[in-house]
């Protein structure tokens, strides 16, 4: 969803915007402009064994961060620490465990991280999944909503409180990086109605609804958490971003003839891998992006909320307390024992 024509031939043009970047700009690109040297800075990135956040990481590696990246699969690990090793030998990369569709792998990962002693400074929330067929986790939770979003939320909020002590520390500002889409905005309806409908009777499960409502969950909990942040003073951010349209993995689970016509004739609008990784990482680490909290990021500049229900506070605080309450009954916890935001 490009929306009015203007802001098309800006988007198929690459006109850049107030930032001084537009939806042509690379992560190098955004990287160069900010000079910065992250040789000081631990980041999580989700999803980072391939496209977007492939190329995050290869990217702060570049620049001396020390990456922490989630991987599903042992094997997996041990590919991208190479990949990585053989472009920056000097690169600190750390790999654990994590299936964010699992909430006990949420919580041991988070665990083996924090016996790391590491600081934290940036978190980007960027796997995704698309199921095209009903599932569900292991928790009983539809698949789409339990990778995309419910994972994500119970990963950011037990590690919020380790990097408020981080910037508190180093006096450097801690950034949440939640990746959404646009499509979001093409939700319509009770999110969680849909969502319970969904848990107890497959036969209400549409792929694309489902995917929509865990985009638009991914912006509730930028606003929700941006907010209590806020409450709490502390020196940590947290903003959306739609990197774009781009040809990764996730939107070719199925290969064929038609899947790569529609590519081919799409290819004028698709961004390349770079572009966006640079939408994403102008949010991560841009100086001009400093203190800003609780917003929607679209080519590398702020944008308004293309939709009044993913800018609805009270829905966002509904999906908080919900969220809260699903991941407590599946780990059989009391709401306090989750986590402490």
């Amino acid at each position: 969803m490009l929306g009015t024509v203007k802001e098309t031939i800006k988007y198929l043009t690459g006109i850049v915007g107030e930032s001084g970047f537009g939806s042509k700009s690379t992560v190098d690109q955004v990287l160069e402009d900010t000079n910065l040297n992250l040789g000081t800075i631990t980041a999580i990135i989700t999803g980072a064994t391939s496209g977007i956040g492939l190329e995050l990481a290869l990217a702060l590696a570049n620049r001396s961060a020390t990456l922490v990246l989630p991987t599903h699969h042992p094997h997996t690990a041990d590919t991208i620490i190479s990949r990585i090793a053989s472009d920056f030998p000097n690169a600190q990369i750390i790999a654990l465990p994590l299936d964010l569709s699992s909430l006990s792998s949420v919580r041991s990962f988070v665990s083996r991280f924090e016996a790391l002693n590491l600081p934290l400074n940036l978190l980007i929330n960027n796997a995704g999944r698309f199921c095209y067929e009903y599932e569900r986790s292991e928790d009983g939770v539809e698949m789409t909503f339990a990778t995309n979003y419910l994972g994500h939320f119970l990963l950011t909020n037990m590690l919020v409180e380790k990097m408020v002590v981080t910037a508190r520390t180093d006096g450097v500002e801690g950034r949440v990086v939640n990746v959404t889409s646009q499509s979001h905005a093409w939700f319509e309806g009770d999110g969680i109605r849909y969502l319970r409908m969904v848990n107890e009777d497959g036969r209400f499960y549409n792929a694309t609804r489902a995917y929509e409502l865990s985009k638009l969950a991914n912006v509730w909990h930028t606003t929700e958490i941006a907010r209590k942040l806020k409450k709490m003073e502390a020196n940590v951010t947290a903003n959306c971003v739609h990197p774009g349209i781009v040809k990764t993995r996730l939107n070719r689970q199925r290969e064929g003839l038609t899947t790569d016509l529609i590519f081919f004739l799409a290819s004028k609008l698709l961004k390349t891998i770079p572009q966006a990784a640079g939408a994403v990482c102008y949010v991560a680490t841009h100086p001009k992006v400093k203190g800003v909290s609780g917003k929607y990021f679209v080519d590398c500049n702020e944008a308004a909320w293309p939709s009044k229900l993913g800018s609805d506070e009270n829905e966002a605080a509904k999906m908080w307390d919900f969220s809260e309450a699903l991941i407590a009954e599946k780990l059989k916890l009391g709401l306090n024992s989750v986590y402490s935001l």
